[in-house]
């Protein structure tokens, strides 16, 4: 369904260090993944996730489910708000996003970050 939290990635600086912790703390399980910087998929109960290095300080990153990625971005530009990525945030590969689907960061109109995730076909 359209809107509900669909995928949530970590941005931190050391990839192999969150996995130790949050695996520790949740019971999450961690495959190796794409992201530069070295990363990880996540496996939780809930919502799938990752992990990318290489980004200090930053604050997690929440992906809104959207059916059509041209759609839902022409809205948020009708709407105010910006698209901060021009292309899939994890580039244009077909394994990768048959894999993980589509992603874009935005921001609301009033600034707020937001991203938005059409999962892969079928899911």
């Amino acid at each position: 369904m359209a809107g509900e939290i669909s995928f949530f990635e970590l941005g931190v600086a050391e990839p192999e260090r969150a996995r130790t912790f949050y695996a520790g703390l949740f019971g999450w399980t961690f495959e190796p993944g794409t992201a530069e910087g070295g990363g990880f998929a996540i496996s939780t109960p809930g919502a799938p996730g990752g992990v990318h290095g290489g980004d200090p300080g930053a604050g997690p990153y929440v992906f809104f489910r959207v059916d059509d990625m041209r759609t839902a971005v022409a809205l948020v530009r009708e709407l105010g708000g910006t698209v901060t990525d021009e292309i899939d945030v994890g580039g244009d590969d077909e394994e990768t996003i048959a894999r993980f689907g589509r992603f874009q960061l935005c921001h609301d109109d009033q600034g707020s970050p937001f991203g938005l995730h059409q999962p892969p076909a079928g899911t």
